[in-house]
């Protein structure tokens, strides 16, 4: 396993940051729940070894919501997603956040897991939600992996335990007993 350092995005980087996510999203305009997002302009983190950046988290935080708006590891089960994401997820804690949430789609299936793996679960699914993104940024494509239509948004949240009273609130009741 490789040694990496996570650090916030300086100032100065915001062009690398833009070029990051030209050649990992084709753009970097990201569009979640109909709203356009300028991913260079976003307050996030980056992952570092020996110089060279190997990860990317951009987040936004408002109205005591933090919604992670891209994340990218160059470093496969590495580690390094999920430290970009802990630290997205311990800004918005810092910031006393009531919310930790992402979008992803109906295709993404290594992103579901590993949001599933880490805690997330699904919120919603926004069916057909992608023909509106359209209209905003029309490069979306139309399939994503496994060949399979690109149509639905995803939604996952990860609860963020505030008060006593808070704790769990958002959690998703199981079915029948348990054990």
């Amino acid at each position: 396993m490789s040694s990496f350092v996570v650090r916030e995005v300086r100032e100065e980087e915001r062009g690398w940051v833009k070029g990051f996510l030209e050649e990992h999203w084709g753009s970097s305009a990201i569009v979640t729940r109909g709203r356009v997002h300028r991913g260079e302009e976003l307050p996030g983190f980056v992952a570092e070894s020996g110089g060279e950046r190997i990860g990317l988290v951009t987040f936004r935080i408002e109205e005591r919501e933090c919604e992670v708006i891209s994340l990218n590891s160059l470093r496969e089960r590495a580690g390094v997603g999920s430290a970009l994401l802990s630290s997205a997820e311990n800004e918005a804690r810092r910031a006393e956040c009531a919310r930790f949430f992402l979008i992803t789609t109906n295709d993404n299936f290594p992103a579901i897991r590993f949001y599933k793996r880490r805690g997330f679960f699904v919120r919603a699914v926004r069916r057909d939600a992608l023909d509106g993104s359209r209209r905003l940024k029309p490069s979306i494509p139309r399939v994503g992996f496994y060949g399979l239509p690109l149509r639905h948004e995803v939604e996952m949240e990860l609860p963020l335990a505030r008060s006593g009273r808070d704790f769990g609130k958002n959690l998703v009741p199981r079915a029948g007993p348990i054990g």
